[in-house]
């Protein structure tokens, strides 16, 4: 049988791993995702991922036959092309759009109560990027054939074909409304509709590999492209076959609660709460904060894993971190800072920053009506201490943690293998004993709460 290749490319790397048929991860290649300077705005290096992308596939066709490629890449980003290819570079949703523009699309967006997407900083509602676009570079922008969704741009590069899917389409984007699986005032407003392809599911076939690539890469000449996936809502595929799915904390660079079943009236735009659009259709409400960029900044630029003594330290002196450091998420209008004692080395910041996550998963858990079982996929579950930390502040329900830091590549492949049986292997963590933690808890509370 076939192998997979899971394309992933995430806000800080992207990587290639190859996976054989029964799941077994054969091979891996990473590199950073580079922003470029140069041109009209911060881009993507997309023609550095692009000669990287097909280097390692030359190896991995060595290893193995490779019966699919599943482009898997992080949200509010799109690619504007022609026949040819870009006809702008590929924006960077950090660049600081011009406050002439933020004003003007205020007025231009939909209401939350239709779009579930809430007003966000710098180009994370992707319809703002276009609309500056189309205004800042009307001539360029009129070129454009198509709007592609990142996964859909790789996918369309590969295959030649053009697609639209619901998961990057519904993430905070303003052009989607993900309770009705429909396009948003905003799409009909700037005339629109004739930009983005025809929908497809995110595990359909496009088609073969390009004849020229494969003949480049040595992929077999029959290598299917599939539509691809927004990078969170893979992590959440292979909890959604049962009657009562868990929340899941998709944790990377940013770390996504989501929690699927929920009602979104209970969403808040204020607090960064949105309904994104599962691979399924359905709106999943979810909560989200920059967790993984939170952790570095905390933790420092030679992070030191800490002990269970060191977590037992901060909580003892009180020393809190509080929101925000990274302009985004639930406080993304505060400045972050330390109360309380400074931590003394390098593992007690580590300590400071696995406790501060932890209690902001816990405040988003919270905020999302979260009861029940939790489920830790990426990044954290690296980390020793994390789950522990969270099965303590959630002693009512099971939190377990995954056995791969990549829930992303998990997923990916499923959208290829839809008849196997993944197995969700992992362990339920066991609630760390940390005394004073719930004294913690709300002294941390009060103290985000001013």
């Amino acid at each position: 049988m076939t192998a997979t290749v899971v394309l992933d490319i995430g806000k800080t790397n992207a990587k290639l791993t190859l996976i054989a048929a029964d799941g077994t991860q054969l091979a891996e290649q990473r590199r950073p995702n580079s922003i470029l300077r140069d041109g009209p705005y911060p881009h993507h290096d997309t023609e550095g991922l692009w000669t990287w992308m097909l280097d390692v596939l030359r190896g991995f066709a060595q290893q193995a036959s490779i019966g699919a490629i599943v482009p898997v890449t992080h949200g509010a980003t799109a690619a504007l092309v022609d026949d040819e290819g870009l006809v702008l570079p590929v924006l960077d949703y950090e660049y600081e759009l011009p406050p002439e523009h933020v004003e003007r699309y205020r007025k231009l967006r939909p209401a939350y109560v239709n779009s579930y997407s809430p007003r966000l900083g710098t180009g994370l509602n992707l319809g703002s990027q276009l609309v500056w676009q189309a205004m800042a570079f009307p001539a360029a922008f009129a070129r454009a054939r198509h709007v592609l969704m990142y996964p859909q741009y790789w996918a369309w590069r590969l295959s030649g074909v053009a697609a639209s899917e619901v998961t990057s389409l519904g993430c905070h984007t303003d052009l989607w409304q993900p309770a009705r699986q429909r396009y948003s005032a905003l799409v009909e407003r700037m005339g629109w509709h004739h930009l983005f392809p025809t929908l497809q599911l995110a595990w359909q076939s496009l088609g073969a590999l390009k004849p020229d690539l494969a003949a480049q890469t040595g992929l077999p000449a029959n290598c299917q492209i599939l539509c691809g996936i927004h990078d969170s809502n893979a992590s959440l595929l292979r909890h959604l076959g049962g009657a009562e799915p868990p929340a899941v904390l998709s944790t990377g660079t940013w770390v996504i609660a989501a929690a699927p079943g929920k009602a979104l009236e209970g969403l808040r735009e204020e607090a960064d709460m949105l309904a994104n659009s599962s691979a399924f259709g359905q709106a999943v409400a979810c909560m989200r904060f920059m967790g993984g960029r939170e952790f570095g900044a905390i933790a420092g630029d030679a992070p030191t894993p800490c002990s269970v003594d060191d977590l037992a330290k901060i909580v003892e002196q009180g020393t809190f971190a509080l929101p925000s450091f990274a302009a985004a998420g639930p406080f993304a209008h505060e400045s972050g800072r330390i109360a309380g004692p400074a931590p003394a080395s390098a593992a007690e910041r580590y300590a400071l920053a696995t406790l501060y996550v932890a209690l902001m998963c816990d405040f988003c858990l919270t905020a999302l009506d979260v009861q029940g079982a939790v489920v830790v996929e990426g990044a954290f579950t690296g980390n020793p201490h994390f789950a522990p930390v969270l099965a303590a502040l959630r002693a009512r329900a099971a939190v377990t943690a995954t056995d791969d830091t990549s829930g992303t590549t998990c997923g990916g492949w499923l959208l290829h293998r839809r008849d196997g049986s993944p197995q969700l292997h992992g362990r339920v963590a066991e609630p760390l004993a940390l005394a004073g933690l719930e004294g913690y808890r709300q002294r941390w509370l009060e103290l985000i709460a001013g």
